[in-house]
Parts: C-alpha cells; structure tokens; sequence
C-alpha cells in the first residue's frame, strides 16, 4: 500500500497524489527549495528576469517561490500529471487570475515553446524521471535566451547519498556531478557550477 502511493513521487495519481502533492508543499522539499534559491540568487539577477519556468513544477510552491524571487517575470510552470497541473494552479490561483502565471501540462522532451523564450527555466527534484535525458536538455537548451539560465536541484546525488528500495522502485536515475557536467556540457552549456552538501544534495546552475 504504502509503495503505490510512493509511486505518486514520479507521477501523482488520483487521491494519493493530491495528498503527496500537499505533503511535499508543506514538508518535504521546502528545504532544498530554499537552500537552491539561497545558491540561484548569488548567480542570477532574478528581479531582471521576464520569463521563468518550473518544469516539473509538482504542488506548485516553487512557482510561488520563482513569482515572489522574479517579481518583474511572468512565471510558467509545466508537469506532465493532471494532478500536479490542477494543485499548482490553485496553489498560485491569485497570480494566474492576474495573467502572471501560467501552468500547463506537457512533456519535457517536446516543449511547446518558441526557440529563446525563458531567462531561467529551475527543475526541482524531476530530472530523474526525464528520459530520454539527451533530448529533455536539448529542449531545455533551445528555448533557454541566450544568457539564461538552467537551474537543476536535487536531494540525491551527492557522494553520500545511497540508493534504497523506493528510488529502484521509482526507476529513478541518480545523476552524480560528473554525469550533470557531461550531460550539460555535451547539450552545448556552458559555466557550469556545481555544488554539494554532504547530506547528497546537489544543484548544478548552467548558462546557455
């Protein structure tokens, strides 16, 4: 019982999504979220940014977060469940009423998305799920303006981070530093930085 309603981490279903989706609001990835946009800040000048997007944007919270860091930006957010879609718009309903916010569904390897649109397009804990990866970050890469910015954020990947049963479970694909600088520098990004906590989080912040 308690695997299915993990499963929703990859994909939220039904009941067990919605409530997976509140959980992670609340609890589980406030954290990260705020030790990645402590680390984004230092890198980006985020109140000059016009276009952001959260792919695999979940519950919503870090859209609230890109429309609260990037006040002058019009914030979309992109997730391939129905659930996560329906939960990020009323989580933000105040800024989509006012035509500063946009979440729609999709697929991260086929984004419908002109060529240069976004400043800062921010992936918090998603990537592992993106397959084929190559061709998610080519379609990262390409609607990306020059300048902008991919912002990667996860809780595992770090040396001390250690696969259990629910990330096999998940077939999550755990993305090390070496494995991110490659994938990144392979799609045609470039300044790269990387960093680890000891606790395995790590986040990568690339430009196009």
């Amino acid at each position: 019982m308690f695997d299915k309603f993990y499963l929703n981490a990859r994909k939220p279903e039904g009941l067990g999504g919605k409530l997976l989706l509140s959980r992670m609001n609340r609890f589980g990835h406030a954290r990260l979220a705020e030790w990645g946009f402590d680390l984004l800040a230092k890198h980006a000048e985020l109140s000059e940014m016009r276009a952001v997007m959260d792919v695999g944007c979940g519950g919503g919270a870090n859209i609230s977060r890109l429309l609260c860091n990037c006040p002058n930006a019009k914030v979309f957010g992109l997730d391939y469940s129905t659930v996560s879609v329906n939960k990020s718009l009323k989580h933000n309903k105040k800024a989509v009423k006012e035509g500063r916010c946009v979440v729609e569904q999709g697929d991260v390897t086929k984004l419908a998305f002109d060529d240069n649109k976004f400043d800062l397009i921010t992936a918090f804990e998603t990537i592992y799920f993106w397959k084929p990866i190559e061709v998610a970050f080519s379609e990262i890469f390409r609607t990306l303006a020059k300048g902008g910015r991919f912002f990667i954020c996860n809780d595992a990947g770090g040396a001390e981070w250690i696969p259990g049963k629910r990330s096999k479970m998940l077939d999550m694909t755990v993305y090390d530093e070496e494995s991110l600088r490659g994938l990144l520098g392979k799609t045609g990004f470039s300044n790269v930085k990387i960093y680890i906590e000891t606790d395995g989080r790590i986040c990568a912040i690339a430009e196009k």
